[in-house]
């Protein structure tokens, strides 16, 4: 059950990323050490509490590198949506995983999405479900949910205290609100990414949803459908 959370040592991939950032604010803020992985030189500051590793979640020896006396690993990766192969998800996850078998760090806190619950249909949501949804989610993003699926499965077969973490349509808000979580999915059609991150940490010190996929909505503020897909999955591009 949640509880306080004592200091530990994280380390968080995709860190550079929109859900990373928060992360990487939230975790600092909380009194943990935080290890950032990122592929891009300077692309974020080291501080007090806050070190940056410059690597690719690939690469087998920059990843066990950093993993090594962790407490747990936090991975946000992630791409743009493109019709294009992805790997990223599962081949970066892959490789975690095999750094943190071979070192001996157990917890797992993984970013996937709702769409990987078949269940997931928002309630009242008649222009996501009809339109949005067949056309970005099942068209656009498809190569990436497919590659979403691999991981999902790569880390429910691995022998790690892990979490998926299910969040819907993501956008940015300025702070944290009363987020909802459930298992494997929930009836809501937006997270935002501080709530998201949130979530995420607080897994830290809740044993819930151990070996197990967690929905995460927000529902105290909602963006507009439009702007956000426009946003997130055309402009992005």
């Amino acid at each position: 059950m949640p509880g306080t959370v004592n200091a530990m040592r994280i380390v968080i991939f995709g860190a550079t990323g929109p859900t990373g950032r928060r992360l990487i604010e939230q975790a600092v803020e909380a009194g943990h050490e935080v290890a950032a992985v990122t592929r891009r030189a300077g692309a974020i500051e080291p501080r007090a509490g806050l070190s940056v590793v410059t690597a690719d979640a690939t690469d087998p020896d920059a990843v066990e590198r950093t993993v090594a006396g962790s407490d747990a690993v936090l991975s946000s990766l992630g791409v743009r949506p493109s019709r294009k192969p992805i790997t990223v998800y599962s081949e970066g996850t892959a490789t975690i995983m095999a750094a943190m078998h071979r070192h001996g760090v157990k917890r797992l806190i993984a970013v996937s999405s709702s769409v990987m619950d078949p269940a997931w249909r928002p309630s009242g949501e008649f222009l996501f479900n009809n339109v949005m949804d067949p056309l970005v989610n099942r068209r656009v993003a498809r190569t990436a949910h497919t590659d979403m699926r691999r991981m999902e499965a790569l880390v429910r077969g691995a022998d790690l205290d892990w979490t998926i973490v299910r969040p819907a349509g993501l956008f940015d808000h300025p702070a944290v609100t009363r987020y909802q979580v459930a298992r494997d999915v929930a009836d809501g059609l937006f997270t935002a990414r501080a709530d998201l991150a949130a979530s995420m940490l607080a897994q830290l010190s809740d044993d819930r949803f151990v070996r197990r996929a967690m929905a995460v909505i927000t529902t105290e503020v909602r963006p507009s459908l439009v702007r956000l897909i426009w946003r997130e999955a055309v402009k992005k591009r």
